[in-house]
């Protein structure tokens, strides 16, 4: 089974709903066959790419909801053992970030890319990281385990570039509106940071779908709590 997650970097609700879909993926007993990948989707793509407080550009934004929107995103960011700093979070444009995870896949696997995720996502909301700067973007992929040296070389030029446009693109035609989106071998999405019970029954269930060879609609839960166009559910 393969799982495509359509993501952004700069996500709070993808990274609660990774650690949901890994703690529902962990007590699948079909857990060894199934890949998952991340796909890339920008909810500022217009980000400048000179970094500012996270804090300052939401409230600029989202006027004084942007507190709320932060503080329950944190409380339940603690559930999933996630500790978001908001007040050290920089609003930073993700194409880079999205093609390091490109070189990630394609050089090194999913499994690898995974790890370079979760990476990304702590070095972001926790570490206060500058997710738009190669320098960061460096030091991050190699703890991530990628070599220094292809991956400098890789973000002072444009490898990957059109690739992660296409995907972008993809996502657009997919109808992808909201992250994240879970795709469950190019046929079912479920959208948001779903519980991980619900995940654990799709799970299920697409098993039940690829095992059958049946194209029927797999039944899940609605949408869940997800960000778009730069704004998450509060």
């Amino acid at each position: 089974m393969k799982v495509e997650i359509w993501s952004d970097i700069a996500c709070p609700w993808c990274y609660i709903g990774k650690r949901r879909f890994e703690q529902a993926l962990a007590d699948f007993p079909g857990k060894e066959d199934v890949e998952v990948v991340y796909r890339p989707y920008q909810l500022v793509p217009d980000a400048p790419a000179t970094a500012s407080p996270h804090r300052a550009w939401l409230a600029e934004r989202y006027g004084p909801q942007s507190v709320a929107m932060d503080a329950r995103v944190a409380e339940l960011g603690l559930a999933e053992g996630i500790r978001y700093d908001f007040d050290a979070a920089l609003h930073a444009n993700t194409f880079l970030g999205h093609r390091l995870l490109h070189l990630a896949e394609t050089e090194y696997g999913a499994e690898a890319q995974g790890r370079l995720k979760e990476a990304l996502l702590k070095a972001h909301f926790t570490d206060g990281v500058d997710v738009g700067d190669r320098a960061a973007l460096a030091d991050v992929a190699v703890a991530a385990g990628l070599d220094r040296e292809r991956v400098t070389a890789y973000l002072a030029g444009d490898e990957g570039t059109a690739e992660v446009r296409a995907q972008l693109a993809e996502a657009r035609e997919l109808g992808i509106s909201a992250v994240p989106t879970f795709v469950f071998e190019g046929k079912w999405a479920v959208q948001g940071g779903q519980e991980a019970e619900t995940f654990r029954k799709v799970l299920e269930q697409v098993a039940a779908e690829i095992g059958e060879r049946r194209p029927a609609p797999v039944p899940v839960a609605p949408a869940g709590e997800a960000c778009a166009d730069g704004s998450c559910a509060i």
